[in-house]
């Protein structure tokens, strides 16, 4: 049934003064009022007396209007506009679809006729549904849509036309799969980047901060403790037990040294300038490699081999380091030396064989002490004041020499004990001729030194070592009966070779005469009168001090 505003506008009865509209909607032309239909109790829906319905816009007035299509919209008491509603959807208390239709508004009627003057508004079948974006269109401006003027929440979405509550349009199911898979490659990407952007930033801080919690530094696992016999660290396991640090007191004067044993009597050899301070009545002290000390006094000292034999008792368990063959070293064989530099015992050291039958000279340092001429063993590994007396081992953890001296660069001394460091030039006396020094001394407390019976003179600065032409204290240059003069020598002579090797000074030929023994047999090569000629001796033997 039509409501009451729906109702067409009735003709105004002969003498009744029209009613003025209450408003007119701006843009429009004002309606003529309406004729008052007479109440009626069988008109429940009239519209009251002097409540005006609006007219249509655009009617001219004093034109009757013609009832308005269900599609074009009705105006309500207050004058506002409304879409047209296929549900009837009330609006501010306007009756709804339960409303009784007005005579001539039936569903799929038109219009009455309009007068000829004034065009008649289409008719629209109510059943007919009408496209609320187009009218949004039409009634926004600019053709923008409006949506609450096409908004409808009991309307069926039309395809592809659906619109939400807030007036936005439903997505079709083509758009909601490409915004989620717009929204999924968004995620990815900016997952991507906070997680490089994160793992590069952890990764800068374990690299600057080693980690999120306790450091804990990885280490090798325990190993065997042995090592290869021929090794450093092999050769010293075997030869330390038996080295020994000497700690020398005399009345003016003190010093360290080192030593290795020889026997299981006792007896250990060292260097005769490290027992030296002790005189007749120094204290000699000998200490262990495993801590133990005992006394130990002189058997006997050689200042022209630099040598010396020393005693301690009462020790047991002392294990005798084997002797090698220093006539077997080549230069370049791995050495090892062990001793005391400036008293830290038990220091190793390695290097090679750098030189052989280095002629050198040591002593001479003390006032009344002699000069030890010695036919060395050159070594580079590191030897210090302190290594004195010690062993110089061969890769079997053989003695083959006893290192005795070092040559040090000039203001290398030390600052505190006026002593100079190792610059890689060490000697050792040859253990072929310490054994037999050392062989001496204990058995008899003394030893022997091979002569040739001359005397030399040492201001000769030609090539060779010159016979002199006068003797000590008035002697004669040439022991009468000795072997040199059994072999032909006068005074005045130049040796210039032994066993054919060339000698350049006198120092040099001591040297190689006393890594001989006594008798043993030198070829000499002499130059007398600018004539060369060789003769043969047999070395003689003189005690040492």
């Amino acid at each position: 049934m039509p409501g009451p505003d729906h109702a067409p506008p009735a003709p105004t009865p002969p003498g009744t003064a029209p009613v003025p509209p209450v408003s007119s909607s701006p843009g429009t032309t004002p309606a003529p009022p309406a004729p008052t239909p007479p109440v009626t109790p069988e008109s429940p829906h009239s519209v009251p007396l002097g409540e005006p319905v609006s007219a249509g816009a655009g009617v001219p007035v004093g034109t009757p209007s013609a009832p308005p299509a269900p599609s074009a919209g009705f105006s309500g008491r207050f004058g506002g506009s409304r879409e047209s509603d296929p549900h009837g959807t009330p609006s501010c208390g306007q009756p709804g679809p339960w409303a009784p239709a007005q005579p001539g508004a039936e569903r799929g009627t038109t219009a009455p006729p309009q007068p000829a003057s004034v065009p008649a508004p289409a008719a629209t079948p109510a059943a007919e549904t009408t496209d609320p974006v187009s009218e949004g269109e039409a009634g926004a401006p600019g053709g923008a849509v409006d949506p609450w003027r096409t908004y409808d929440p009991w309307a069926k979405a039309a395809a592809g036309r659906a619109f939400q509550q807030n007036g936005a349009a439903v997505e079709s199911t083509g758009q909601r799969r490409r915004r989620v898979r717009r929204a999924l490659v968004g995620g990815a990407v900016a997952l991507a980047l906070v997680s490089g952007v994160g793992g590069g930033i952890v990764g800068a801080y374990l690299e600057r901060n080693g980690g999120l919690g306790d450091i804990v530094l990885p280490q090798a696992s325990a190993e065997p403790a042995g090592r290869d016999p021929d090794s450093v660290a092999g050769i010293s396991a075997r030869a330390l037990p038996s080295v020994v640090t000497l700690h020398v007191a005399g009345s003016k004067e003190s010093g360290t040294g080192t030593g290795f044993v020889l026997d299981d009597r006792g007896h250990i050899l060292t260097n005769n300038h490290v027992v030296e301070p002790a005189g007749s009545s120094g204290r000699i002290a000998v200490t262990f490699n495993s801590g133990d000390t005992a006394k130990a006094t002189v058997v006997g000292r050689d200042s022209g081999y630099d040598l010396a034999v020393v005693k301690v008792t009462g020790v047991r368990g002392m294990k005798p380091l084997p002797l090698g063959n220093s006539d077997n070293v080549r230069v370049g064989d791995p050495v090892v030396a062990i001793g005391a530099p400036f008293d830290l015992a038990g220091t190793v050291t390695s290097g090679i064989i750098s030189a052989k039958e280095r002629p050198i000279t040591a002593g001479a340092q003390r006032a009344g002490s002699d000069v030890s001429y010695v036919d060395a063993l050159q070594t580079d590994a590191p030897i210090n004041p302190g290594n004195s007396g010690g062993p110089l081992l061969d890769s079997r953890a053989r003695v083959i020499g006893i290192n005795s001296a070092i040559r040090s660069a000039d203001g290398g001394a030390d600052a505190e004990t006026g002593q100079s460091g190792s610059i890689g030039l060490g000697f050792a006396i040859p253990v072929n001729q310490a054994k037999r020094v050392a062989e001496e001394l204990i058995n008899t407390g003394r030893a022997t030194h091979p002569v040739i019976g001359v005397t030399l003179d040492m201001n000769y600065g030609g090539d060779g070592a010159r016979v002199a032409a006068h003797g000590n204290e008035g002697d004669p240059a040439v022991t009468e009966d000795g072997p040199g003069a059994r072999a032909g020598i006068e005074p005045g002579d130049v040796i210039t070779e032994v066993d054919g090797r060339a000698v350049h000074t006198g120092e040099e030929l001591i040297v190689k005469t006393r890594a001989h023994r006594p008798g043993d047999h030198l070829e000499l090569t002499v130059v007398r009168a600018g004539k060369e000629r060789t003769v043969t001796l047999v070395l003689g033997s003189s005690h040492g001090g």
